[in-house]
């Protein structure tokens, strides 16, 4: 094994590598001994040994008025660079921030009913289950051929939808008609938890359509980070709602 080698691989000089397991073989031993055994000249040696002292790869001892220098055991070098390690990996999300490198989520802005439908275009796009929010009267209001034209191209391509929506009769209606358009609604009650737009979840996207008196809004917001995080707030609200669309 060439020690010299992963010496240098974690930080050494190749200077500095000779004289460490020349001080590893002999011990506490002088300037002059260790020296000898790195087969270096004496000053270059000294002027090393310090580095490492400062380092922590070596220890130094007066002895009978004499500098003797010792290695390091190379355990407490091991836990070391163990500990190095584990700082710099708490550190890197600080770095990346200060790179600018972090990941940010992109968003894309749409306004308009024409623009809004192009978030519908790329749900069908999804490669995962749509998790979905709505208020079907709403939806229905701002596309009446919805069903035709949105549901009938995902049941088409085998996208299942699992759903929240309010317990009226709209929700009603669209949940009795469940089986047919391959998904499944919940409904929850609609004065308790009214809804005044719509989010889609799947792949690593948040849909979020809103339908105002005067205008539509969207985005969509693409981050596996937020759209993991709305998959398990949509499964903590999909385990309260009903599954019941009768009275």
């Amino acid at each position: 094994m060439d020690l010299e080698k992963i010496l240098t691989g974690i930080g050494l000089s190749e200077k500095e590598a000779k004289i460490y397991l020349s001080c590893l073989e002999l011990g506490p031993s002088p300037v002059s001994k260790i020296a000898l055994g790195a087969k270096l000249n004496r000053v270059s040696t000294y002027d090393i040994l310090k580095k490492l002292l400062h380092r922590g790869y070596v220890s130094e001892v007066n002895q009978n008025g004499t500098k003797h220098f010792s290695a390091t055991e190379p355990d407490m070098i091991k836990h070391d660079m163990r500990q190095r390690y584990i700082n710099l990996k708490s550190a890197l999300p600080e770095l990346r921030r200060i790179n600018g490198s972090t990941q940010h989520p992109h968003i894309k802005y749409y306004e308009g009913t024409k623009a809004v439908k192009k978030i519908y275009s790329d749900t069908l796009q999804s490669t995962s289950e749509i998790l979905n929010y709505a208020d079907s009267r709403l939806l229905r209001q701002f596309w009446p051929e919805y069903d035709r034209e949105y549901v009938a191209e995902r049941v088409k391509r085998k996208i299942y939808l699992r759903g929240i929506a309010p317990k009226d009769e709209y929700g009603k209606a669209v949940a009795a008609k469940d089986k047919s358009s391959y998904r499944e609604i919940r409904l929850v009650e609609s004065k308790r938890f009214p809804f005044c737009n719509e989010i889609n979840i799947y792949n690593d996207k948040v849909a979020i359509v809103s339908f105002g008196k005067d205008e539509v809004l969207g985005m969509i917001i693409q981050s596996q980070e937020i759209a993991d995080t709305q998959r398990a707030i949509f499964k903590m609200a999909w385990a309260f709602a009903s599954n019941t669309y009768e009275n």
